[in-house]
């Protein structure tokens, strides 16, 4: 399987993220009831990154937890006899707070059904947004970003492949083609 296309490359991946923070600090009129959360894996440094430019603009310290949706998702007993937990660490309340989900792509909108589950799970925020880095479409719930880095059309045989310089040594967002029978 080799690479078809590079679709963000770092600096634009800065230039999305960057984008996303803006954009959640104006529609929430500032970040003074906002946490954010990143979904393990690779949605946690994007999170971070997130929150680090909205604490930068706004001189503030925007709280991020990690969540792990392992346990939640509905297609569990068919990946693994013995899943692997990855952890979460949320540190804070989610009661009355405007909830800011942080992943890298969504795709079929499972994995944020599951992430909400887990959210609501530990208390009741006020809202819950979405920030993904891509949308690449092919949705099978009724679930749609607040926040986007980009919008991929793709096809259900590609693959969108993210990188991070803290899991994966660099930042890029790459499609290649994966298997038909996928």
């Amino acid at each position: 399987m080799s690479h078809k296309a590079v679709v963000l490359d770092e600096q634009s991946m800065v230039r999305a993220i960057n984008r996303i923070a803006y954009e959640i600090i104006e529609k929430n009129h500032g970040v003074d009831n906002v946490v954010i959360v990143g979904i393990q894996r690779r949605g946690v440094p994007i999170a971070k990154r997130i929150a680090s430019k909205i604490n930068s603009v706004e001189n503030s310290n925007v709280p991020v937890g990690i969540l792990d949706i392992t346990l939640y998702r509905d297609d569990l007993s068919t990946l693994s006899t013995h899943p692997i937990i990855k952890g979460t660490d949320i540190q804070f309340t989610m009661e009355g707070k405007t909830v800011v989900l942080v992943d890298d792509v969504l795709y079929t909108g499972r994995t944020i059904r599951a992430a909400i589950d887990a959210i609501i799970d530990l208390g009741r925020p006020n809202m819950i947004q979405l920030a993904v880095l891509i949308d690449r479409g092919h949705r099978e719930l009724p679930i749609c970003a607040d926040y986007r880095g980009k919008n991929i059309p793709t096809s259900k045989t590609e693959i969108v492949h993210v990188s991070v310089e803290e899991i994966d040594g660099e930042n890029k967002v790459t499609i290649s083609e994966g298997c038909r029978n996928a």
